[in-house]
């Protein structure tokens, strides 16, 4: 179980790093409906990466990647897949940063978060957690790498528990502090949420580089 987690935990900090729906969550605790819209949101998100992760893990398990059925070399050539895909996500992140003194870009939809009903906030999270491009990457990952371990059934609940809950905290932090504490918290979560959109691209064309990089070294060492 060690080496299982072992090899999910930079893939779920790589989930985890995410700034836009960490944005999106804060943006929708500073509106009137902060209480079910930061909730709805927060259960998509959780939700979203819990079901591309079964479903990546009972898909790699499925093919035969584990290693008991020679999948080190088809597992191996996946990671090194995904890793030259997380470079060019951190390149294409890297050269869209904006320029010095200039307003960063965000996307529209943050504009009318106010507007947000629960059941949309719901989907929106869902769907940037399991469909946005960066983290099926990194679920698809660290599905692979714990499938490949052919480890018991027990063993990939639990890892699947730890990736999850790895994952979506940085989304649930903030809205846990909220609850705790709404005055203190209110402060800052504006403190935060000026620093990611102000460092977004640089925070995530650096992770996807070293993220990438750890994937293509673990996948030449597969073969």
């Amino acid at each position: 179980m060690g080496t299982a987690i072992g090899d999910i935990l930079p893939l779920a900090l790589g989930v985890a790093i995410s700034p836009i729906p960490i944005i999106a969550a804060i943006l929708m605790l500073l509106t009137p409906k902060a209480g079910s819209t930061a909730t709805a949101f927060t259960a998509g998100w959780v939700l979203g990466i819990a079901v591309a992760y079964t479903v990546i893990v009972a898909i790699a398990s499925a093919v035969g990647l584990d290693t008991s059925s020679d999948g080190n070399a088809t597992t191996a050539t996946i990671k090194i897949v995904l890793g030259v895909a997380l470079l060019w996500l951190a390149l294409k992140q890297w050269r869209g940063r904006p320029a010095p003194g200039a307003e960063p870009t965000m996307p529209g939809w943050l504009a009318a978060i106010d507007k947000v009903t629960p059941g949309k906030a719901m989907g929106l999270g869902f769907a940037l957690s399991a469909v946005n491009p960066k983290n099926l990457l990194m679920i698809v990952g660290a599905a692979v790498a714990v499938a490949n371990l052919g480890v018991s059934g027990a063993t990939l609940v639990v890892t699947g528990v730890v990736f999850t809950v790895l994952a979506a905290s940085t989304v649930a932090v903030p809205v846990i502090a909220y609850f705790v504490a709404r005055e203190k918290a209110t402060a800052w979560l504006q403190n935060l949420k000026s620093w990611l959109t102000a460092n977004n691209a640089a925070v995530m064309a650096t992770l996807l580089l070293v993220i990438g990089v750890v994937m293509i070294g673990k996948g030449l060492g597969g073969y």
